[in-house]
């Protein structure tokens, strides 16, 4: 994907035009636009940096900075005090990966290939994992919807205990896949290992580099976006729960879909499940409860209580996602569904 270098020259533009006071709508679409390529840059250095220290330490590696970049742009946004636009973007990149990557995937692959078929294991593990996940976004809403807590001073710290517990559950998952029962998941190992292969040829020293230049870079535009999308929303006549579930979520993950649509195309639906379904893993089970104790350190309390019509979409898009992989094969038609299934979502997020 080395065509997405040239969309890096967006970089100059933006910083040109924040020094400039250009308008608001200009700093944020170029921002997003060369947040895409660093964060390609930002896993690729992840990939090759995993060459060089062996599959299981590689593996937790790509299971714990495969969401990096998205993480910096919600820092950012949550220490600016837009902490319903963070909870917006987790509800964004969960329904996201779920519905339109794995859509995409789905049916990208089924038009070459009549019935894609990926691990039984892989498929039984992600579905309990996102019915886990669901649990962690239900529990605090109910919470807040049936006590007392005007303040949601309770509520935070539920949420901080919860995401304690997410984050063991997270780290119970990579512990079983990727020790207790390693044997269990070596297919899906030695094809991700075939797929670094592909990309091989750096340097520890230079893995490491263009990884702390790329999230350096990432910081320097989520800055300039989070600071832009108050203006661009009132622009665009969005809303920032719209800009928050649809658009930053596709900014912080484009290069990654990109990748899980690729990987079904050459019939890995393997990768291309492990992409989108553990993305959304990632987010709900590790970056949501990471942003909780986030906005404690940057003094900008955030909860996991989310609104009801958010923990619904979720829940309807983590059961739908359930349905479609449990059987550990996919068509083109499911992908269509999972695809005509988000846009529904987007519609109503848009009216919300």
């Amino acid at each position: 994907m080395s065509w997405l270098r040239w969309l890096l020259l967006a970089a100059p533009v933006a910083l040109v035009g924040r020094v400039l006071h250009a308008p608001p709508l200009v700093v944020f679409a170029t921002s997003a636009i060369a947040i895409i390529p660093l964060s390609q840059l930002l896993g690729q250095a992840t990939e090759e940096l995993a060459e060089h220290t062996g599959p299981t330490v590689g593996g937790l590696l790509n299971a714990t900075l495969g969401n990096l970049a998205e993480l910096i742009i919600a820092a950012f946004a949550l220490r600016a005090g837009l902490v319903e636009l963070v909870k917006a973007s987790i509800t964004g990149s969960i329904l996201g990966n779920l519905l339109l990557v794995l859509g995409l995937s789905q049916l990208a692959g089924g038009l070459r290939y009549q019935r894609q078929r990926f691990n039984p294991q892989l498929a039984g593990m992600s579905a309990a994992l996102l019915v886990i996940a669901v649990v962690g976004l239900v529990v605090p809403a109910l919470f807040l919807a049936m006590h007392p807590d005007p303040a949601r001073v309770a509520t935070i710290r539920l949420s901080e205990g919860v995401a304690v517990l997410l984050i063991v559950g997270y780290g119970l998952s990579l512990v079983y896949s990727m020790w207790t029962h390693r044997d269990v998941f070596r297919a899906v190992n030695e094809e991700e290992g075939g797929a670094h292969a592909a990309v091989a040829g750096w340097s520890k020293r230079k893995s490491l580099l263009v990884l702390g230049a790329a999230a350096v870079g990432i910081g320097v535009l989520s800055e300039l976006l989070v600071g832009a999308t108050e203006g661009a929303t009132h622009a665009l006549g969005l809303s920032q729960l719209f800009v928050g579930i649809v658009v930053i979520p596709v900014i912080g993950n484009a290069a990654e879909h990109s990748s899980a649509v690729m990987m079904a195309m050459k019939n890995r639906m393997d990768l291309a499940v492990g992409i989108a379904v553990g993305s959304s893993i990632q987010v709900s089970l590790l970056v949501a409860p990471l942003l909780v104790f986030g906005g404690l350190i940057l003094g900008q309390p955030m909860d996991l209580a989310f609104a009801a019509f958010e923990v619904a979409a979720v829940a309807l898009a983590v059961g739908i996602a359930t349905v479609i992989v449990l059987d550990a094969e996919s068509n083109w038609l499911e992908g269509a569904l999972l695809l005509v299934v988000y846009g529904v979502l987007a519609v109503a997020f848009y009216f919300f």
